[in-house]
Formats: C-alpha cells, structure tokens, sequence
C-alpha cells in the first residue's frame, strides 16, 4: 500500500495580487482608516473652519476702524492649529509607507522564513518582489494622492482672506500642496523593500527605511531650490533686498558687479551697514528666488528626480534579491512583467 503525500497548495501563484491584499489586510485597513480622518479633517479645513476664521479676521479687522469690539479669536486659532497639524501628518505619509514596506511588507517574511513557502508554491522571487511593490503602489498612489488634492484646495480656500494663512512658499505648505509626498512615498516604498531585503530583520528594516527616506527628504528640500532657473532682483541699498518666493541666495552686489553674499546688512540705514557697503563698494543688493509661477515646475522637475531615484532602489531591491536566492537576473524587463505579477 502506497501512501499519498498531499501537495501543497499553489492558491497565491495564480492569485498573487489577491493573495498579498488578504495577507495585508490589517495594513491596508489601518492605511484606508488614515487617509479617511486626515482626508475629513482636511474637509473640515477647506469648508467650515476656512469660513469661520476668515469671518474672525473680517471682525479683527473692522476693529481697526470702529474702535474696540469682539472677535472670534477662538475660530482664528482652531484653523490654525489644524491647518498644522494636518500638513504635518500629510508630510508624513512617505515615512509611515517606508517603515512599513521594510517592517511588515518584506522584512518580517524574511525574518519568519514565511517567504520560502510563497516561493515553493509556484512563485518565483522575481514575480514575488514585482508584487510586493506593484500591488501596494496603487493605493500608496491614490491615498497619498487624493490628500495632497484636498490640502492644496483647502490651502487655496484660504489663500489672501486668513491673516494667519501661510504663503505658498512656506516650509511645509510648498511640499504638501505639490506632487513630491506623492512621489516621496513610491521612493519610500521601494527603500523600505529594499532595507527588508539588506537586514533580513523587520526592526533593522524599520529604522534603515526611516532614514533612508529622511535622506531623500533632505537632499529633495537641498536641491529642489537648483533644479529650474531662478529670477534674479536687482534693488539699490536704500531699497533693501526686493523680491518675494522661494528665496536661493541674496546678497551685496559691488560696482564691479561681484557678488557677496552673508554680509548680514539687509537695513543700509545703520552706521555699521552703512561702513560695511563703504568698505566693500557695496552699489545694491541682489536676491535670486523662485517667484509663484515656478512653483509647478519645482513641484515636476523634484518629482521627475525621485521617480528616477525611486527607478534605482527598486533595481538594487531585486539585485538584492538575486544575491538571496541565487537566480538569474531579477529585474522585470519591462512594465509588462510587474503588470503580470499584480494579475
């Protein structure tokens, strides 16, 4: 009598895409959970609190002219504080999908072996991988997406009718009414897919990912300010530096028309300032900026970079995997080859 040794089950090669979303699950609900609260309370932004605090500033600024009287401060403050906190956790979307991508999307299969019964099954490393990556890049996409298209209305909403509104310049506000956390988020996708498959260890991939991705965030904030033509001002000493953006670089033009800038003298109406442009044949200022109608050029350019930076670390991601299993090359060869593996 022969014994018959049952077979295991192939249900995730034809399923792939199915098989990661129910694998996943609590991290997709979770993710949906956070795009749906930050998403109202961005709402809640464009909608009621715009409208009370531009109410509030129109009462403060009656005040001006009519003497003592009450105003909604209350309403001025609460569109202020929401308004920052929900930038802030708009901005950081990318860091949230990074610790994830190496924690729980790759590290951990690595660190429980789970990911050697996946590849038993009719599953080959590379189309696992091309899975692991396509399948979470389509709500990444779509979340991180449909928040940046509701801050930008909602700041929009606001823009020259709430005093306390900032510019579209400022800090936080120019990256999250833009494209880059979008992008920032794919590139930290695949970072984290890549420090899972480097560390093998779901807290070592955690923490590489977070500052992997907090890297990409500064040398973005660094170079974006670089990567399109700025408009130079030219201003006469008496004037002050002119000319309001993105500022790069200003300073002190002298009559041979040399530039020097950090000279600390933006008042020439001081006696030390007033030495200082004496000694250095100070003649005006200069101010190099990036004026409004730059701002989705910057916003493309930066993304076009990440794309690209993003394009690398998911190369190195299956080079990494090669070196794991031993295979032939692992890169799909084209789009077409992620595309099957998301079927």
């Amino acid at each position: 009598m022969t014994a018959t040794v049952p077979t295991a089950p192939t249900a995730p090669a034809p399923h792939l895409a199915r098989w990661l979303i129910r694998l996943h699950q609590p991290a997709l609900l979770v993710g949906t959970a956070f795009v749906v609260v930050l998403g109202a309370a961005l709402l809640w932004l464009w909608g009621p609190l715009t409208h009370g605090s531009v109410t509030a500033w129109r009462q403060y600024e009656a005040c001006a002219t009519t003497g003592p009287c009450h105003y909604n401060q209350y309403a001025i403050l609460l569109h202020k504080d929401v308004y920052q906190y929900a930038t802030f956790a708009l901005l950081a979307v990318p860091f949230l999908v990074a610790a994830w991508a190496g924690a729980s999307l790759v590290g951990r299969e690595l660190e429980q072996g789970t990911v050697r019964l996946a590849w038993t099954q009719g599953v080959s490393p590379r189309r696992w991988l091309a899975a692991k990556l396509a399948v979470p890049a389509v709500p990444v996409t779509l979340g991180t997406g449909l928040l940046v298209l509701l801050h930008h209305l909602m700041w929009s909403a606001g823009d020259g009718r709430i005093g306390t509104a900032k510019d579209w310049y400022s800090g936080e506000t120019f990256y999250a009414n833009g494209t880059v956390p979008v992008v920032l988020a794919l590139a930290g996708l695949a970072a984290g897919a890549l420090l899972g498959l480097l560390t093998g260890r779901s807290l070592a991939a955690l923490g590489g990912a977070l500052g992997l991705t907090g890297l990409l965030w500064l040398g973005t904030q660094l170079a974006m300010p670089h990567l399109w033509p700025t408009v130079t001002r030219v201003s006469s000493l008496h004037d002050g530096p002119t000319g309001s953006g993105l500022g790069v670089e200003r300073g002190l033009l002298t009559a041979s028309g040399a530039r020097i800038g950090d000279h600390g003298c933006d008042d020439g109406g001081t006696p030390k300032c007033r030495a200082l442009f004496d000694r250095l044949d100070a003649v005006g200022y200069y101010h190099d900026y990036h004026p409004e109608s730059h701002y989705w050029p910057l916003q493309i350019t930066t993304s076009a970079v990440l794309l690209g930076v993003t394009a690398l670390l998911t190369v190195a991601a299956f080079r990494v995997l090669r070196r794991r299993t031993g295979g032939p090359a692992a890169v799909p060869a084209s789009a077409a080859a992620v595309e099957e593996a998301a079927v």
